[in-house]
């Protein structure tokens, strides 16, 4: 990449593309020209409607209007994610967003809520988090009361559908347009004609050009083997310096052009098959995703404005699709508004998410299943990365290192995250479940998990993403229970204790009786 001719493809539009292009539009200065190349003939995947709280940064990054933004993609508010039937069939629990209690002196909350259960305390971890205690009461609000100094902020993330918000922003992306003007200005009319008392040498204005087509074939470099151009079906060839691969699982740039290589992670995480569709809403408004464990895999249940989305995700070595499709469609809150769709997935990532001048974002990097909602949340820490070590010239390889290293850290902790979900059930009651149960699992998971059942410690290493209170509440939320607690905890009389838990419950629950009602809140600003 020269120093002048800066010139970004993206190839592939849908959620990964969009936000790509979007960020670029925002951040980026009217030298670089970026294109992106998508084809109205290829539909997008569409499996990440769930997000996790960090969405709201990318949000506010781009100057979005948060209640226009949830209209315009029909999208509700989200506490956390509950698990139905994933320990053992009838248990349930939810993963919370935001603060559990509050920390005390030296120790983290939970350290004085072990001591509180030894004693004889009957009240779960999900009584003590404003958050879960809101979702399970289908209660919403974006902030709470001034008084209950006492409490941490709401922390909250999205459901939306995630094709109206691809053509949110691309629509974002292809008018945000910036006016350069060489020269003296007079003013700039409404309509955008300046006028100057001296001459305009030069007036530049320059979104993101969306160009309609598939690629044909890809143009490679002598020897270093970069990416030249891609050509599409009608001839037209579209030269870059920088390539985004926003094609989903084909990795079209990243792994047919360039064979980068694929690090396959099934063994660890089996489900490589979905069958989702959307039914009409019914049943409660819930402001939280609902994750339901199924013979051989789980469902999900995602309610929007318009409509609850829904989807099977399975092991096609234990399920066959037809079983699949039969068990969604017999578990749904309405009328299925449309017949199943098959996707086909291997867990894992690529083994460098950039490759000489190409850098692959969302699908084309990686696949998590969306059992913790963190494929968009991919997708937006690749463009922030991206925007870290965007190259002034040609890319440099230490750059292109540390973004792949910081890369694949990101999905290990992820990968490993979600592997306790599966590991950790006491169910035996299908070969499924057998198998997750018995299989042997990454050394660092391990020592997470020995490190919590020896006495509630979580530790948490660098940049990973899940917080301490993430792995706190799904480590017991699936059965993983500490042998005892920290001995700081003793420093408090049981009258103390007693006091400090009751003072905490009694806050959360006068604040969430003043909550309104999920759809009321819905329907009042963001319907």
């Amino acid at each position: 990449m020269s120093a002048e001719a800066r010139q970004i493809v993206i190839v592939g539009g849908g959620t990964a593309g969009w936000m790509t292009a979007a960020s670029l539009a925002r951040f980026l200065d009217p030298r670089y020209r970026v294109r992106l190349i998508e084809s109205d003939a290829i539909g997008a995947v569409g499996v990440g409607e769930a997000t996790i709280p960090q969405i709201q940064l990318f949000n506010q990054a781009l100057g979005l209007d948060e209640n226009d933004f949830l209209r315009q993609t029909h999208g509700t508010f989200k506490l956390g994610i509950q698990f139905v039937d994933w320990l053992r069939p009838g248990h349930r629990y939810i993963h919370a967003f935001g603060q559990i209690g509050r920390p005390l002196g030296l120790l983290p909350f939970h350290q004085y809520w072990l001591r509180y259960r030894a004693g004889g305390g009957e009240l779960g971890l999900d009584a003590f988090s404003l958050n879960a205690s809101a979702a399970l009461q289908n209660k919403f609000s974006r902030q709470v009361k001034p008084a209950n100094a006492a409490l941490p902020p709401m922390t909250y993330a999205f459901h939306f559908d995630a094709s109206l918000y691809a053509k949110y922003l691309r629509n974002y992306a292809e008018q945000r347009g910036v006016i350069r003007i060489e020269g003296k200005i007079d003013r700039v009319e409404q309509r955008g004609i300046a006028r100057s008392e001296g001459k305009i040498e030069r007036v530049e204005q320059r979104g993101v050009d969306r160009i309609e087509g598939k690629v044909d074939r890809v143009e490679r470099g002598g020897d270093d083997g970069y990416i030249d151009a891609v050509v599409l079906a009608n001839g037209q060839r579209i030269v870059g310096d920088l390539f985004i691969d926003c094609s989903g699982f084909r990795g079209l740039l990243i792994e047919q052009t360039l064979k980068t290589g694929y690090d396959d992670w099934s063994h660890w995480l089996p489900c490589d098959r979905a069958m989702a569709v959307p039914c009409a809403r019914a049943g409660e408004f819930t402001p939280y995703t609902r994750s339901t464990a199924r013979p051989a895999g789980w469902q999900w249940r995602i309610p929007l404005q318009h409509r609850t989305g829904n989807g099977y995700v399975y092991s096609s070595r234990h399920l066959s699709d037809d079983e699949a499709a039969a068990t969604l469609l017999a578990n749904l809150d309405g009328e299925a508004l449309a017949d199943p769709r098959p996707l086909h997935f291997v867990a894992g990532k690529r083994k460098k998410f950039w490759n000489r001048n190409c850098v692959a974002i969302g699908l084309a990097g990686g696949f998590m299943e969306p059992l913790e909602s963190t494929s968009i949340h991919l997708v937006q820490t690749a463009i922030a990365r991206l925007l870290t070590f965007l190259p002034h010239g040609e890319p440099r390889q230490a750059d292109i290192d540390e973004f792949n290293r910081q890369s694949a850290f990101e999905y290990e902790r992820i990968r490993d995250f979600l592997i306790l979900h599966y590991k950790a059930v006491e169910r035996n009651d299908t070969p499924f479940w057998d198998d997750c149960r018995t299989m042997p699992i990454p050394e660092e998971l391990q020592r997470k998990i020995d490190l919590f059942a020896a006495g509630g410690r979580i530790v948490r290493h660098n940049d990973e993403l899940f917080t301490e209170v993430g792995w706190l509440q799904v480590l017991l939320g699936q059965g993983v229970r500490p042998a005892g607690y920290h001995p700081l905890a003793e420093q408090l009389s049981a009258g103390e204790l007693a006091e400090f838990m009751n003072m905490i419950r009694s806050v959360i629950q006068h604040e969430t009786g003043a909550m309104p009602l999920h759809a009321d809140f819905v329907a009042g600003h963001c319907a």
